[in-house]
């Protein structure tokens, strides 16, 4: 038995590694591995105490926590969270935890080791910034490359653009499926500055997406908008350092900017074999996107004497080139309804608690009555779109099987 029911395949956009403190250092360049800041948990769950036992047993989980955690079965997903996870930081239970969980591909990003690399600070020197992308990206290609059904997730700062490119080719050499990218403005130019579209032509010839998550941009807002003349406000952890009410309710607008910036600027007609997806930044901002983007496209864009004339209006070129995960607690099954049942992707975001205890569940209570053909492109068809590269074929009884397994197991040291 698998968490995941066997009668059809289930693709997970989202899940995630638990870094151990010296997940950038032990995988950085030596010359500047001592000015690459071990991983934080001050945004987190996780405690300082937890991890500190963690690495004293030789930064494994026990033996005994290990067989508590497969013992879990297909409920693994229930309690199995943070850095207590099954595969939260150690690849061969991650392939356990897979196993279990019973998806056929999962893309894998990091959790709190982006914090330097995509800060927008310009303090932090370019060759530095780029150093710690680097070890981020091995350590990723490392941990999913003897699993074929963990996609790694690369990141790469755009603040230089050169730069950029030259990790993104580095990126793809090591077996890397994706390109996490932050959403924010990169220095002083717009994602669509012709400046990256070598950038974004050498993930379209590629085939590799792009992708945005929570976190590729400050979770928080300016501190001038919490100053309401009460006390400060917990976030939703309980601490002062993650998502408050106020940031989750516009946190949409950071990716919502990117993409309209990226779509306004020509980019997606430009490369119409470019790919990208939104990822835990919520959905239920994009039908409203949608219809806004055409009614730019039809009222103002004709006045921009710098925008070649679109051949698809906005919508059909996002649904084409786009797709976005809601949250656990959103109604897939209205923004459906609302735009179009090819736009959206599930996600576990195993092991973070945020992706609830049984998200399959909660999910299908949005889905309802809907078809099974619904079912078929949220559960796996609309991440294939996307990977069309990760598809597992159905042999015969209706056991799947990779259509590519991993030969061989690839690590990578700095």
């Amino acid at each position: 038995m698998t968490y995941a029911p066997a009668h059809r395949p289930f693709y997970d956009a989202d899940s995630h590694i638990m870094e151990l403190p010296d997940f950038l250092k032990k995988y950085a360049d030596p010359q500047l591995r001592d000015e690459i800041p071990d991983v934080s948990y001050s945004a987190s769950m996780v405690t300082d105490e937890e991890v500190a036992v963690i690495v004293s047993q030789g930064s494994r989980h026990s033996p005994e926590h290990v067989a508590t955690q497969i013992a879990l079965g297909d409920r693994l997903i229930e309690s199995s969270k943070e850095i207590q996870a099954l595969g939260a930081f150690d690849r061969d239970d991650r392939s356990r935890a897979l196993d279990l969980l019973g998806f056929k591909r999962q893309l894998v990003f990091a959790t709190h080791s982006v914090a330097m690399p995509f800060s927008p600070s310009s303090k932090i020197s370019p060759e530095l910034r780029y150093a710690a992308t680097r070890a981020h990206n091995r350590h990723m290609a490392d941990f999913c490359g003897a699993d074929d059904r963990l996609l790694g997730v690369a990141i790469i700062p755009l603040d230089e653009p050169a730069l950029a490119i030259a990790e993104l080719d580095v990126a793809i050499a090591a077996g890397l499926k994706a390109v996490w990218v932050p959403h924010r403005p990169p220095a002083d130019r717009s994602l669509g500055h012709l400046d990256f579209d070598p950038f974004w032509a050498r993930l379209a010839e590629s085939g590799t997406p792009f992708l945005l998550h929570v976190g590729g941009a400050p979770l928080q807002q300016a501190r001038a908008w919490m100053n309401n003349g009460k006390g400060p406000v917990k976030d939703w952890m309980g601490g002062g350092e993650n998502l408050r009410s106020k940031d989750i309710a516009i946190l949409h607008q950071g990716p919502e900017t990117f993409i309209s910036m990226m779509l306004i600027d020509g980019v997606f007609e430009r490369f119409p074999a470019l790919r990208g997806a939104s990822v835990e930044l919520g959905a239920g901002w994009v039908p409203s996107l949608l219809t806004r983007l055409d009614w730019v496209a039809r009222n103002w864009i004709r006045a921009d004497k710098n925008q070649t004339p679109f051949s698809r209006k906005p919508s059909e070129m996002l649904a084409q080139q786009m797709a976005f995960t809601p949250f656990v607690f959103e109604d897939v099954g209205v923004l459906i309804d609302q735009s179009s049942a090819g736009l959206y992707l599930f996600s576990s975001d195993y092991p973070h608690v945020e992706g609830g205890r049984d998200p399959i569940r909660r999910f299908e209570g949005f889905l309802g009555e809907r078809s099974d053909a619904v079912r078929d492109a949220f559960y796996a068809e609309n991440f294939l779109r996307i990977f069309p590269g990760a598809r597992v074929a159905e042999a015969a009884g209706g056991r799947a099987q990779p259509i590519v397994r991993a030969s061989t197991r690839r690590r990578l040291t700095g």
